[in-house]
């Protein structure tokens, strides 16, 4: 898109971000359809052993689980070696999706207000059932139809994108530390003809999912992780501390210095796991185990199936530290390396992490800033919402999303202080910034109509 064209595609965004209730309505009808629809569109999850899931079988030459298709993911262990890491050595399990699915939101402008079409959508791992999702959220195995069953509506605006303006269509990453180099195409296609609006569809001001990101798990991942790649912010409001070109040679220098290697392993080899053939769990009960879901589905393109999950031991935190530098708005991000990383290393927020895991620690292990946060004066705190992960794949894995105002900036190695807009403009491109510092990044973005700290993100 030419810079121009995203110029007036930034103002459109900010007049749309600015109106609550719009033209076609306030947020009163998606809540009503929510709440009335819980009774046709939802998932009943039951907890089995991974040796009882009928289309997943262990597979006695890799001591895999895979799919009985060959398609949608598998779970594999792995052997992680990081030399110059606190913790240089250790064994995981980790999905395995290398395909590409969508995530794609339609928009269209009414009486001059852009709207973005949502879907709402009930997911097995979410903790509330019915979240607001993108359009189009599907991996290549749903959208081909690998399941057999129903078509997914709108997708064809997003598989013949030539038909339409394409706003935004960019492969971004996933949980690193849980999935092997996973990727989806983040699109947003907007439309000029009339567009039938299906049930569990809402057309939706950006101001209205703004409010809506204000609110404990109402707005899913993969919704957060498109609308963090809308061009918001393209326009610096000043200088910041740190040039574009300089912090993509710090990522990259970060990427050439760090050595990881990865072996695949069987399940039942991994050392620091158990597995009984019920489920995978640390032998500490730390971090995650993967467990076995039977799923029985209403509102979906399927109405049965089974599948492993991961289900995260506690919340987690994922945090901006923020502040103005030169009157100018920053957050403090890090280069974090995870092994599922498709290119080893992406900008993560200040803190990302589960507490859990090192509480019973000494704090002179805890990773950078993580006590700043958890024992930050309230008054201090802009932004305080728990929002779901990914609820394909995660089992009521959620973590709490934090923004903390600091009167100065603190420094610390490896680490940098950036504006919004450019990780606006990083995100424009493929595996520079992380999907928890997108979620945080959307989170950022609707205090500027919702919170008493707008001065934050203006």
């Amino acid at each position: 898109m030419r810079q121009a064209d995203v110029r007036l595609l930034a103002g459109a965004l900010t007049r749309s971000a600015s109106i609550g209730d719009g033209p076609l309505g306030g947020l009163g009808e998606l809540r009503a359809d929510r709440r009335d629809s819980a009774a046709t569109m939802y998932t009943h999850v039951e907890r089995v052993p991974l040796s009882s899931l009928t289309s997943w079988q262990e597979c006695p030459d890799t001591g895999i689980l895979r799919h009985h298709s060959g398609k949608f993911f598998t779970v594999e262990g792995v052997q992680v070696d990081v030399p110059s890491a606190a913790i240089p050595h250790w064994d995981q399990p980790i999905i395995n999706q290398p395909e590409i699915g969508i995530l794609g939101i339609l928009v269209k402008e009414f009486d001059g207000v852009l709207h973005l079409l949502m879907q709402l959508k009930a997911e097995p791992g979410n903790c509330n059932g019915i979240q607001v999702s993108p359009t189009v959220q599907a991996t290549r195995s749903n959208y081909t139809r690998v399941h057999g069953g129903s078509a997914i509506p709108y997708l064809d605006y997003f598989r013949e994108r030539e038909r339409h303006r394409v706003l935004v269509d960019v492969r971004q990453s996933e949980q690193g530390s849980w999935f092997l180099s996973k990727r989806n195409r983040n699109m947003v296609i907007e439309v000029a003809e009339d567009v039938e609006v299906l049930d569990g569809f809402h057309w939706l001001t950006l101001g209205q999912l703004h409010e809506l990101l204000g609110e404990d798990d109402a707005v899913n991942m993969d919704a957060r992780s498109v609308l963090a790649c809308l061009p918001f912010d393209t326009d610096p409001v000043g200088p910041s501390q740190h040039a574009t070109d300089e912090l993509l040679g710090w990522l990259t220098e970060t990427r050439a210095a760090v050595e990881i290697s990865l072996k695949r392993l069987p399940l039942r080899e991994l050392s620091g796991w158990h597995y009984d053939g019920t489920m995978i769990s640390h032998q500490e009960s730390r971090h995650f185990d993967v467990v076995g879901v039977l799923v029985e589905a209403h509102g979906r393109e399927v109405a049965t199936w089974d599948q492993p999950m991961i289900a995260a031991r506690g919340t987690g935190l994922t945090a901006f530290l923020a502040t103005r530098i030169d009157d100018v708005p920053h957050v403090l991000v890090h280069a974090r390396v995870e092994p599922g990383m498709f290119d080893v290393a992406e900008i993560a927020p200040t803190v990302q992490c589960a507490p859990e895991t090192y509480i019973h620690l000494p704090r002179s292990t805890w990773p950078p800033f993580l006590a700043e946060i958890l024992i930050a004066d309230p008054s201090r705190i802009r932004f305080d919402v728990t929002q779901s992960e990914e609820g394909g794949r995660f089992l009521k894995t959620r973590s709490r999303n934090l923004i903390v105002e600091v009167d100065e900036p603190v420094e610390h190695p490896g680490y940098r202080w950036v504006t919004p807009g450019q990780l606006a403009d990083l995100l424009r491109h493929s595996h520079y910034v992380n999907i928890q510092t997108r979620s945080l990044l959307a989170c950022l973005r609707s205090m500027h109509s919702f919170q008493p700290a707008a001065e934050l993100v203006r």
